[in-house]
């Protein structure tokens, strides 16, 4: 049970770590960090390091996270919105946006 468990948080941690390097949007990739951040910490309890896990979990995924995240906002990157927009502008979108005037 504890193999597979492991195995599973492995996984897990992979996954996420790849996404940190490979996502595009920098909040995407802090979030991608918070995960992998988490998926260590289980680890860590797996392994009986309750003490490091719990360090891991509220200085990795917590502490660095909002750091992160106020570093995005401070420089500017913080904006989703953006990116929505150029995404839904592209010529391969689904369905046209179409923007609602007021009438007043």
């Amino acid at each position: 049970m504890i193999f597979w468990l492991a195995l599973l948080t492995i996984s897990i941690l992979l996954v996420a770590a790849a996404g940190v390097v490979l996502l595009r949007n920098p909040l995407s990739a802090v979030v991608a960090s918070g995960i992998v951040s988490l998926a260590l910490s289980v680890m860590f309890v797996i392994l009986r390091a309750p003490d490091v896990a719990m360090a891991e979990a509220i200085v990795g995924a917590g502490l660095s996270g909002v750091i992160f995240a106020l570093a995005l906002r401070r420089v500017g990157l913080w904006d989703v919105s953006a990116e929505i927009k150029h995404a839904a502008s592209s010529p391969s979108s689904q369905a046209p946006i179409r923007n609602k005037q007021s009438t007043e």
